[in-house]
């Protein structure tokens, strides 16, 4: 009875375990064909996209081997997730790509893919969650029907070439908590529609320049989730709406860089989690409101405004805070006390205001203070004591005040200060001992104030620029100064110095700059000179030196300046100061005797000799004596050599005549009728061809080069300037320079940039060739970069050369940088210029930048495609080593190029002088991966504390650009954003560093 009744239940569990294992076997067969169908999916992306290098690894093994690869997530055996950022890919989104039905995450950013659309394809993936497009090269629009993609978290498609309208029904896409639209071609306006993404967490729409002009939107004030806003320098105007405070989740504001205009609404300030606020570069007025209720700001920067009245004794109860940037406003009044009591205050910059009264006493005794700037402000009293305490101090700048006492002891403490700047203020007693020798210090100014003592035989082993005029310091010159090893520029004029100029002193090897003027010095200058070969203004005036002046100074190959006047020296003026290339002397007021050398008789030298009885010119307007004949015997010996060269000049006159009659008709010959000139124009002219002809003379030239002559030509009527390049021979000419001519007309032609040289027209002929450009009045950043400018101010009686500051170097690359970025990645088909060097970056009156000279680019055939030239062209210091041995040609030889153009900017050094034997390029690769402080390497000129973060991160940014390996340089469009970063402000504490920005652009 029992085993009858268990047979039909052992028999049941028999079939019951049966069909499970059936329904399994099912399954892991579904489950393979899936896996082999989504690994064909990847290897015909990988096929699609051409095989690129970085997906070799992308074989199949067995069915599941692709949830092996690094670049695939999956779940259950099913690929989910597709990272493939920075893979080098080209092409399009295929169609199949959704054919990976379980894909959430799909990551295609700095890539070179290209669509005349947004990829309608991707609409098929219904699953997907995040998708990121952004740094690719997509254009056209963003189709209105995206709200399709209803799933989307994530949104990035920053940095394309999108153009129209951002669609408004972005706003339907309810579940993004993430919405990237910065750096595209958008020019309708922000849609309010965006206001209803409630979820929204982060919104970047930075930097759409081509928008049009419109308010912050009202409707953003609705995104209660929203943390992170980002619309710097898209077109923004108007005020701040107050309702911005009903934001309450957000942390990081910028609006900078717009044309935002009103006060700052007080509701900012009802933000309690808000962390960092860029408000710069905008036109904002009126007081800083009250901010009690934002216990929890971490930063305040309300720089660059036009703010006025006073700052709000609340500050000081912003516990948390660690930076107040109030710099370059019209604030007065006292600086309340209170902020300098704040525990967590990190930099300080009030500078360039009307503050007035002193300073709060407690700065540095209580936080970490890293940055101490207060300059051009009506401040009185001591500097804080504390001011150092913590040791953590970089820089200190408060000169044009009116501050008074002695320097903080505190500052010895500071090993790390970089630079201290206190000129224009009534400091008075010895400068701290340990202050000048701090081993960072690279910067100290200290001129015109009160300070006494002597100088130290030793100074920190970094010391380059040291300004201590105008003051009460005596004694000797040390001995010791032999050891000032890295000084360039040393300015101890106007005070009580004694004693003899020690021969050490000439030791010094970077010193450009020395200026003694004006002190009680005596003794004859040293006879010859150990390591001045750098020299180039020297200003011993106003001392009691005597004895002759040193024939040696004629081994100073750089001495431009020469101020010896108002000693006692005597004798004759050495031949030997003839051979220098003086764009100033001055040796008034001294007993110098007999004939000054031949170089010097001419009326740029009428002032420099005043006040020396027995010196005598053959030169009336020098304003000394005419020189008489007293040995006759030396003019009867001079005569014979005199007549011969009388003889000679008119035989060269008479040579020269000959050659102008038989060029004069060779030129009436071919400009007559028997020579045809084509005009082509590319613009409305207001000039013919003969109008240029008639300017094409040798006094008119401007420039030179390897292809022609350029020339400044005024065209009449209209009195318009043009620039004219000359491809001429006499013969027809080379197959080279025709090829280049008429490469430089294609390209110029089909492309219009405003940081591209404007090609107004070509004239050709048979043996001739003219491109007429528009005239840019400061011609080459070449010529201001290295001093080959003959563009000088004379200031008090010496010349002063114009130094190119920072804002206006880094203005320069970011211009440079759009119309490289232009080429490469706007045009079609894309262009390398091949030859790009500071001579060929063209500087207009407001110091824009524009490239030009054309005459080696190479159009390439194809995005990405790398063609072969016959020989390498450029110039030495500028060339890519793979273009040198490989005359391969493509985008990359270009950014080498203008990584080099970024280290000269940085630097101030030419392209071919890093040290005796290496390129500017290889010695900051070595100054760099030696580790030593970048801002060792960096251009004395135009070194401020304010600009050392943004010109350090440009250093970094060229030994980037100017990698030995070409896959390693960024794209000219990555080059660009990183630029444009480096010009942002970071949250304090952070370190610029353009390695860094180039990973998060």
């Amino acid at each position: 009875m029992r085993k009858t009744t268990l047979l039909p239940l052992i028999q049941f569990s028999f079939y019951t375990i049966s069909f499970l294992h059936l329904l399994l076997l099912l399954f892991s067969h579904a489950n393979s064909e899936l896996n082999d169908q989504e690994q064909a999916v990847l290897l015909n992306l990988k096929k699609h996209w051409r095989n690129p290098q970085p997906l070799g690894h992308w074989t199949p093994l067995n069915s599941s081997s692709h949830c092996s690869w690094p670049e695939i997530n999956c779940t259950h055996g099913l690929v989910t997730r597709l990272s493939l950022k920075n893979m080098n890919i080209t092409g399009t989104v295929p169609p199949f790509m959704c054919d990976l039905k379980n894909l959430t995450t799909l990551d295609l950013s700095y890539n070179y893919i290209t669509s005349n659309e947004f990829p309608r394809a991707l609409y098929k993936c219904s699953n997907l969650q995040y998708l990121d497009l952004s740094q690719n090269y997509l254009a056209g629009t963003v189709l209105d029907d995206i709200h399709l993609m209803a799933q989307l978290r994530l949104l990035n498609l920053g940095a394309n070439n999108f153009s129209g309208n951002i669609p408004a029904s972005i706003g339907q896409l309810t579940k993004l908590r993430s919405l990237q639209l910065f750096a595209c071609q958008f020019n309708g306006s922000f849609p309010p529609e965006i206001g209803n993404l409630f979820n929204l967490e982060q919104l970047q729409l930075a930097y759409i320049t081509t928008i049009m002009p419109a308010r912050f939107p009202s409707e953003f004030t609705k995104l209660k989730k929203l943390k992170y806003l980002w619309v710097a320098g898209s077109n923004l105007v108007g005020e701040i709406p107050d309702t911005i405070g009903e934001m309450a989740a957000l942390e990081h504001l910028d609006l900078s860089r717009n044309n935002l205009s009103g006060k700052i609404p007080s509701g900012l300030f009802l933000l309690k989690n808000l962390s960092i606020v860029y408000l710069y570069k905008n036109k904002l007025s009126d007081e800083i409101p009250r901010v009690v209720e934002a216990l929890n700001i971490d930063v305040v920067d309300l720089s660059e405004n036009s703010l006025t009245g006073t700052i709000p004794d609340d500050f000081g109860r912003l516990t948390k805070l660690s930076g107040l940037a109030l710099f370059i406003n019209q604030l007065s009044g006292k600086i309340p006390d209170s902020i300098g009591r704040l525990p967590g205050l990190i930099n300080f910059n009030l500078f360039s205001n009307n503050l007035s009264g002193t300073l709060p006493p407690d700065l540095g005794r209580y936080s970490m203070l890293n940055e101490f700037q207060v300059s051009s402000n009506k401040l009185i009293g001591q500097l804080p004591q504390h001011l150092g305490d913590n040791g953590r101090l970089v820089g200190v700048v408060a000169f044009n005040n009116d501050l008074s006492g002695e320097m903080p002891q505190s500052l010895e403490n500071c090993n790390n200060l970089i630079i201290v700047n206190v000129h224009n203020n009534r400091f008075s007693g010895n400068v701290p001992s340990g202050l000048w020798t701090l081993f960072n210090l690279s910067i100290l100014m200290l001129s015109n104030n009160s300070f006494t003592g002597e100088l130290p035989e030793r100074v920190s082993w970094n010391l380059s620029r040291l300004e201590i005029s105008h003051n009460k310091f005596s004694g000797n010159i040390p001995a010791g100064v032999s050891s000032w090893r890295n000084l360039v520029y040393l300015d101890a004029g106007n005070n009580l110095l004694n004693g003899t100029i020690p021969r050490e002193l000439t030791a010094l090897p970077l010193l450009i700059t020395l200026f003694l003027n004006q002190n009680r010095l005596s003794g004859s200058i040293p006879s010859d000179f150990l390591s001045w070969k750098s020299l180039n203004m020297l200003n011993l005036s106003r001392n009691a030196f005597s004895g002759q002046i040193p024939e040696a100074f004629g081994s100073l190959p750089g001495l431009t300046v020469l101020d010896l006047s108002e000693n006692q020296l005597f004798g004759e003026i050495p031949s030997e100061l003839g051979l220098l290339k003086l764009t100033s002397l001055n040796l008034s007021s001294n007993h110098l005797t007999g004939r000054i050398p031949s170089e010097f008789e001419n009326d740029a030298y009428a002032r420099s000799f005043l006040n020396n009885p027995r010196l005598c010119a053959n030169r009336p307007s020098l304003n000394i004596a005419k020189c008489n004949s007293k040995n006759q015997n030396s003019s009867k010996n001079s005569f014979k050599l005199l007549a011969w060269i009388i003889g000679l000049v008119i035989a060269i006159l008479l040579g020269l005549l000959a050659s102008f009659f038989v060029v004069g008709k060779y030129m009436k010959r071919k400009h007559g009728l028997d020579l045809t000139w084509e005009l082509t124009s590319f613009q409305r002219l207001n000039f013919t061809e003969s109008d240029i002809l008639s300017g094409i003379r040798e006094n008119n030239m401007i420039g030179s080069g390897g292809s022609g002559k350029v020339y400044r030509v005024a065209v009449n009527p209209s009195s318009d300037i043009v620039a004219v390049k000359r491809i001429w021979n006499n013969k027809k000419p080379e197959q080279k320079l025709e090829k280049e001519f008429l490469t430089e007309v294609k390209i110029l032609s089909s492309i219009q940039h405003a940081n591209i040289v404007k090609l107004r027209c070509c004239i050709s002929s048979g043996h001739s060739k003219l491109l007429v450009y528009e005239y840019l009045e400061n011609r080459s950043l070449d010529l201001w970069l290295h001093r080959k400018s003959s563009r000088a101010s004379t200031i008090s009686g010496s010349v002063q050369h114009v130094v190119l500051n920072w804002p206006r170097r880094f203005q320069i690359a970011v211009g440079a940088a759009r119309g490289l970025s232009y080429m490469h990645h706007d045009c079609s088909p894309p262009i390398v210029h091949r030859d790009v060097k500071s001579s060929n970056i063209l500087l207009d009156s407001e110091f824009n930048a524009k490239i030009a000279d054309f005459g080696l680019a190479k159009m390439l055939i194809k995005q990405g495609e790398s063609a072969t030239m016959s020989d390498v062209a450029g110039s030495f210091g500028y060339i890519a080593p793979e273009y040198a041995r490989t005359t391969r040609v493509n985008e990359k030889i270009d950014v080498y190029s203008f990584g080099v153009i970024l280290l000269e900017l940085a630097t101030g050094r030419k392209a071919c002088d890093g040290d005796e034997h290496t390129s500017l390029a290889e010695w900051a690769w070595r100054q760099f991966q030696e580790g030593g402080p970048i801002v060792d390497a960096l251009d004395e000129e135009v070194k401020e504390l304010c600009y050392l973060d943004e010109m350090c991160c440009v250093f970094e940014l060229g030994i980037i650009c100017t990698g030995t390996l070409p896959s390693t340089r960024p794209s000219m469009k990555e080059v660009l954003k990183v630029l444009l970063r480096c010009n942002q402000p970071l949250v304090y504490g952070e370190k610029k560093n353009a390695s860094t920005l180039t990973s998060t652009v």
